[in-house]
């Protein structure tokens, strides 16, 4: 086909695309001043502890931290790993929370602390998920370890895949419990992104959290997290404790749509965990909020596609975007679509095709993936011709 036999159609094509700009910067709805007056913002809260991390829940960023990437002793923090591999096996269907689980031997008499579950009995897995999660039972992570994986050792294994696919760089797990082991680390800034993931993969377990109390054997325990009386706020998550650990806390709230986690590691007492965390989450409440910018599925922009079934291609994000701001701050958020200027077909659904940026004042806050929305079949043989006719057209006038 010559460019003078081409249809009428493809001509009007070609005249549009000559004036079509190939830099793309996007004004979203959500650009507008974060709070109409500025006010002054403290620093963060200096705690009695050996490192600590804040993080929003929802976008991920950390607010506060000192020494978050630490390698510590995480002791019974370790059992959030545990419970999350446990709520992955049920979620997918491998597990039943009605399945009962045999207590071997060896999970009766694993030492520290403990549901009182009794050797060769037959214990309802959600029963051992509130020993695990709620009494910290060492008994019942055993027991649940050894259902899902054969042995301690070998769910140890699988703590440390889900834990290099979760991307944490400062976590190596020995056993499922979190009782001293030469090698068994994580950091406090890796229990924020265990914790995260807990919140955001099953929200449907994480009621479990905020249980107060849970009674097997006759034998009431409290769960040991005082946030859950003392802040209304808190639904979460976890306590630990050894003498090389110290008193360590992993908790959450929620307050007017945000959502933190803190984690405070190496404490010296149970209420000084509790006290220190208090700091952490209201300074956050107080002096940040988190926005949702996009939904999953939200079409952002349509690229050019060159022979293509189709001559574009919606281009979105595949997740919901979040970003935590300053409450107090008075920039203006923005955002740039920095997309792949030459795309070709065939393109499929989810292929990356550029990024996201997302910018408050003149500092970049957040970056995301940006992906295409559906898929874009190779067009046939004159389709294609004509879009090299028309793209070398069009680099001509560049």
């Amino acid at each position: 086909m010559t460019l003078l036999a081409a249809p009428k159609s493809c001509w009007r094509q070609l005249i549009a695309l000559i004036g079509l700009a190939l830099t793309l910067i996007a004004s979203p709805a959500w650009a507008e001043d974060a709070r109409g007056i500025a006010s002054f913002v403290p620093s963060p809260p200096s705690l009695n502890a050996k490192s600590w991390v804040l993080m929003d829940a929802k976008s991920g960023q950390i607010l506060v931290q000192h020494d978050a990437d630490e390698r510590l002793p995480p002791a019974s923090l370790t059992k959030m790993m545990t419970a999350y591999i446990t709520e992955y096996e049920i979620d997918h269907g491998d597990l039943s929370e009605d399945d009962k689980i045999r207590i071997s031997n060896n999970a009766w008499q694993t030492g520290g602390s403990r549901m009182f579950v009794k050797v060769g009995s037959y214990v309802p897995l959600k029963d051992l998920m509130q020993g695990i999660v709620v009494q910290s039972g060492n008994d019942a992570t055993v027991a649940v370890a050894e259902h899902v994986a054969g042995s301690e050792s070998a769910f140890a294994t699988l703590m440390n895949q889900y834990a290099q696919s979760m991307g944490l760089k400062n976590t190596h797990f020995e056993n499922p419990t979190g009782l001293p082991s030469e090698g068994h680390y994580s950091s406090a800034h890796d229990l924020a992104i265990i914790a995260r993931h807990i919140i955001n993969d099953f929200p449907d377990h994480y009621k479990l959290y905020s249980e107060k109390y849970f009674t097997w054997n006759d034998i009431r325990q409290p769960n040991r997290n005082l946030l859950l009386w003392r802040d209304k706020s808190v639904d979460g998550l976890k306590t630990g404790h050894t003498e090389e650990a110290g008193y360590c806390l992993v908790s959450s709230a929620s307050r007017e749509g945000t959502r933190l986690i803190a984690v405070v590691m190496g404490t010296k007492s149970e209420d000084a965990r509790a006290q220190e965390s208090q700091k952490l989450l209201n300074y956050g409440f107080r002096y940040f909020e988190t926005r949702k910018l996009y939904s999953k599925g939200d079409v952002l922009n349509r690229a050019r596609v060159w022979g293509g079934a189709q001559d574009e291609v919606p281009i979105g994000v595949d997740h919901d975007v979040y970003t935590t701001i300053s409450a107090q701050s008075d920039d203006k958020l923005n955002a740039r679509l920095n997309i792949q200027s030459d795309l070709s077909a065939p393109i499929s659904k989810g292929q990356q095709l550029g990024t996201l940026e997302v910018v408050q004042g003149d500092k970049s806050i957040d970056q995301e993936p940006l992906v295409a929305l559906s898929a874009v079949d190779e067009g046939g043989f004159i389709k294609r011709m004509w879009d090299q006719v028309v793209k070398f057209v069009l680099g001509l006038f560049d």
